[in-house]
């Protein structure tokens, strides 16, 4: 039984794979022996503990998705050293707060450009050094020459490890916050190992599996799928999400984990290619077709119908071959994936295991699997964990991976964690009678208008976010007479339709403004509306010239919607929806 994350790489390393994890730079894919990411990690170990660098101490990773990072993370924890992840795309501004909140005295950077954040920052915290990834700086120790050093240090990192508990902590995740200042959820070892231990058990992964990473590290969801794929022997080959296709075409992944909109792009891609004339009455025939057989794989089972393997082989295939062709085990997570959504992709074969968790709990608190699978549900909860619904419908979650509380923050941690060790999740959920969890919303989330009705937002911006012609969708309507919504356009189809049409425009503001694009979203939503209850129904429709965005606040790095920044932004324009 796994006690910490230590014992994790030690059980990998046992197992000796030439190719433990692999990346991609010019020229090719460069691959990495168990061995050689040991002796990695104890070089960057020794140099921790040189420095003085002890056992309870904080050090903050800031970089991309490479074997660096897991290098600097095992680290850090065979030192019983609490890493902070810190996510690229944030700013130097939002970087240093959490800096300084944590008490970092080492900083791992990937680049120059973060380097240069930190620096710009650093009077502000207690960073004694920087580690840069790439290269050399002056103002930074060149982790390639730590790494190099390790082939010595193997014994002092074994028991230095040997020397961590499961109640040490591991790590300090700052929620992204879809309101408010970041919260410090403190994670032990016992919290991820227990998490790690339980959480994919029943998909039978080995050494002949593949996945990509590709889910920023600095979440914890991505972070929990690496040490399961080091837990189960699964090598791992490091991707940009940018890169994402050519990866999936090279690696043929069988195993990965996703957010949503991984999934939705795929399918806007899919319906784009197939828009007019005979590929489209194809495309619809074919869906048609999967459709009809959808319970089948539900199942587990693949159609064998006559008609299913023409739409497989015609329409389904060149679908799946964008995933790489090879995928066994497609889990979404982080955000719900919508029934719609799952529905589509269960049509042409694909039967996607969504699951459900949060940074709190470790983070898997439920998750679908190849035993115990039910399309619109996040599936039953793990073995170790017990789940309960409140009077007021919030999930309550309880077990060895629940979180022990935020960093500094004892009156939040009193809130969020009962004494009997209860975690008020926030979600509203249900569990049915076969034990699979739903999760309607979040409780804060939820929109009560003035009428006294509430309204869950998410599901219908789901299935509006379905539609490719729509990047993304808040439903407003808290304390107002009635819910209405924001839609920002996905662009690039939206101007294909309009240049089919000829429609000339000298801008996006133009382009929205036109009646035909005015009438074209608003034909969706009504559509929408025929399926929702009186009081869900949305009024209008405001369209902005802005796709949603982590640069601009309106999503955040794990691609959440924060309503109220999109509420603040649009705020003239929303009230002369009321008007």
């Amino acid at each position: 039984m796994l006690q910490t994350v230590n014992d994790i790489l030690a059980l990998a390393v046992r197992r000796d794979l030439p190719r433990m994890v692999a990346h991609r730079r010019e020229g090719g894919w460069v691959f990495i022996s168990c061995a050689d990411f040991h002796r990695s990690v104890a070089g960057v170990a020794a140099a921790l503990s040189s420095w003085g660098i002890r056992k309870g101490d904080r050090a903050v990773i800031l970089a991309e998705n490479r074997p660096e990072w897991a290098i600097a993370d095992f680290a850090c924890l065979g030192l019983g050293i609490a890493d902070v992840p810190i996510y690229p795309t944030l700013t130097a501004e939002q970087a240093a707060y959490m800096l300084r909140d944590s008490g970092a005295r080492v900083a791992f950077v990937s680049s120059a450009a973060q380097l240069h954040k930190v620096q710009s920052v650093r009077q502000q915290t207690k960073v004694e050094k920087i580690v840069m990834m790439d290269g050399r700086a002056a103002d930074a120790i060149a982790m390639e020459e730590l790494m190099q050093a390790g082939a010595g240090e193997i014994r002092m990192l074994e028991s230095a490890a040997a020397a961590i508990g499961p109640g040490d902590l591991a790590t300090i995740i700052y929620t992204s916050g879809t309101t408010g200042t970041p919260k410090g959820a403190m994670l032990t070892h016992g919290n991820l190992a227990s998490n790690v231990e339980f959480s994919l058990r029943k998909f039978e992964l080995s050494g002949s599996d593949r996945t990509i990473s590709f889910l920023p590290l600095s979440h914890i969801t991505a972070r929990h799928v690496d040490y399961a794929m080091y837990f189960h022997g699964v090598p791992i080959s490091y991707s940009s999400i940018e890169h994402l296709p050519e990866a999936l075409r090279e690696v043929r992944p069988t195993f990965i984990a996703a957010v949503p909109r991984i999934y939705e792009k795929a399918r806007q891609t899919a319906e784009l290619a197939a828009a007019r004339g005979a590929r489209r009455r194809l495309f619809d025939w074919a869906i048609a077709r999967g459709r009809a057989h959808r319970a089948e794989v539900e199942a587990g089972q693949r159609p064998g119908s006559l008609s299913w393997r023409i739409a497989d082989r015609l329409v389904f295939s060149k679908i799946k071959a964008g995933f790489g062709g090879a995928l066994l085990a497609p889990i979404s997570g982080g955000a719900p994936l919508g029934r719609d959504l799952a529905e589509w992709f269960a049509a042409i074969g694909m039967r996607i295991y969504e699951g459900y968790g949060l940074t709190e709990t470790s983070p898997v608190v439920a998750v679908n699997s190849p035993g115990a699978f039910r399309l619109g549900t996040v599936g039953k909860p793990l073995a170790n964990i017990e789940c309960r619904i409140a009077e007021d419908g919030e999930l309550l979650v309880r077990g060895p991976s629940v979180f022990h509380g935020y960093w500094n923050l004892p009156r939040e941690t009193e809130a969020a964690l009962q004494a009997d060790g209860w975690f008020h999740t926030g979600d509203i959920g249900a569990m049915d009678g076969d034990g699979f969890l739903s999760i309607t919303d979040r409780k804060k989330d939820l929109i009560k208008t003035s009428g006294g009705k509430f309204i869950a937002p998410q599901p219908i911006e789901n299935a509006l976010k379905a539609n490719p012609l729509i990047a993304h969708a808040c439903v407003i309507g808290d304390r107002r007479k009635f819910p209405t919504v924001v839609i920002a356009p996905n662009f690039g189809p939206l101007e294909a339709w309009a240049s089919e049409r000829g429609m000339a425009h000298a801008g996006r503001g133009e382009l929205i403004a036109e009646p035909a694009v005015q009438g074209l979203y608003q034909g969706i939503v009504d559509r929408l509306n025929d399926s929702l209850a009186q009081f869900e129904k949305l009024k209008k429709v405001l369209i902005v010239p802005d796709e949603f965005s982590i640069a601009g606040g309106e999503i955040t790095p794990t691609l959440k919607l924060r309503r109220r920044v999109v509420e603040e932004r649009y705020r003239d324009n929303i009230e002369g929806l009321y008007r």
